[in-house]
């Protein structure tokens, strides 16, 4: 009985956050628009878009792929903190705070700056091979699987890594003044400019990484009973460790070129996912997606009222959010 309840009680959330996501997506088609758009445009231009209206034109070919990719990029990011939550034993593990989201910048900002290249793959895949770069880094320095190693350790690891790639990031602009606009722009963290090209090349690799995050959660559970419990299960830790890592680096590889570094959600959300269905991955993945893309389309629709009819990057309405829940989150663990 208490299993089929507390079942039913899941199911009603996942139901229930998916309601209310595709509220949030439904606004995100109209609200705050400099061209008059009302809700029922907004329908209207999803299910028969007319090609004379102007409103379903700015609905169908500017809000559409924008609400989109901020539900892929939010659920990604979000999962990709689990993951590494779940991989290193520390709730304070974050793509932000361990370094991966300033390496994939640093690797996207060298890319497009210094090397000149704007390939839909070379972007992403710079970006990739820099949070690997950096994430390799805080796990050495922060000795990530090392006995006895504090929690702390990792945090600061990551900390030091990310202040060492900002500064980098910073210094491939100035030495590339006529890129420093849109870089600049871009590592603010901004739905801005996403267009039905970066959904279309985005999503299929979002997407797969996704669909392995919630294959990966039984395995994930299986970490928080230690290495030694783990290896006599006969489960090889090396390659579960190995896949887990490339799946984070997928996600945050790809979010980060299309969208730019956005902070916290990859905190932040996996712990909410924790105080509505618990620490089993299998329930808490599929609910840390729900709430990380709730998470950013919001972010993006309150971006446009702060200063409407300018736009504030959705990264500052995050860091905004994320700061005092991380502050709160450091000293719980402490």
């Amino acid at each position: 009985m208490l299993i089929s309840r507390r079942f039913f009680t899941y199911i009603g959330t996942v139901v229930l956050l998916l309601v209310v996501l595709l509220i949030f997506g439904w606004i995100g088609l109209f609200a705050y628009s400099a061209i008059p758009i009302s809700g029922y445009d907004a329908f209207a231009a999803i299910w028969h878009r007319d090609p004379t209206v102007i409103a379903h034109i700015v609905v169908h070919d500017v809000r559409l792929p924008r609400v989109l990719e901020a539900m892929l990029v939010g659920a990604s990011i979000a999962a990709a903190g689990a993951l590494m939550q779940g991989l290193t034993r520390n709730p304070l593990a974050s793509p932000s705070l361990f370094g991966v989201n300033a390496g994939a910048a640093l690797g996207m900002a060298l890319v497009s700056t210094v090397f000149a290249v704007s390939s839909p793959i070379g972007v992403p895949l710079a970006a990739i091979l820099g949070g690997l770069t950096t994430w390799v880094l805080v796990m050495i320095l922060g000795g990530a699987w090392r006995a006895g190693t504090e929690r702390g350790q990792l945090v600061l690891a990551g900390i030091a890594i990310s202040a060492l790639c900002s500064a980098l990031t910073k210094a491939s602009i100035i030495l590339v003044e006529d890129q420093a606009a849109s870089v600049m722009a871009w590592l603010a963290g901004s739905f801005a400019n996403v267009q039905w090209h970066n959904w279309q090349w985005s999503w299929p690799g979002l997407a797969v990484g996704l669909v392995v995050s919630l294959l990966l959660a039984p395995k994930v559970n299986l970490l928080a009973m230690g290495d030694e419990r783990v290896k006599s299960l006969g489960i090889n830790l090396t390659a579960m460790r190995l896949v887990i890592a490339g799946t984070v680096l997928v996600l945050v590889g790809i979010s980060v070129s299309t969208v730019g570094a956005l902070s916290f959600v990859g905190l932040i959300v996996p712990h909410l996912g924790r105080l509505l269905v618990g620490y089993d991955y299998r329930r808490l993945m599929p609910v840390t997606m729900l709430l990380g893309a709730l998470l950013t389309v919001a972010a993006d629709i309150v971006s446009r009222a702060v200063i409407y009819p300018t736009e504030t990057p959705a990264g500052a309405v995050l860091a905004i959010i994320g700061a005092p829940i991380f502050i709160y989150l450091v000293r719980k663990t402490r």
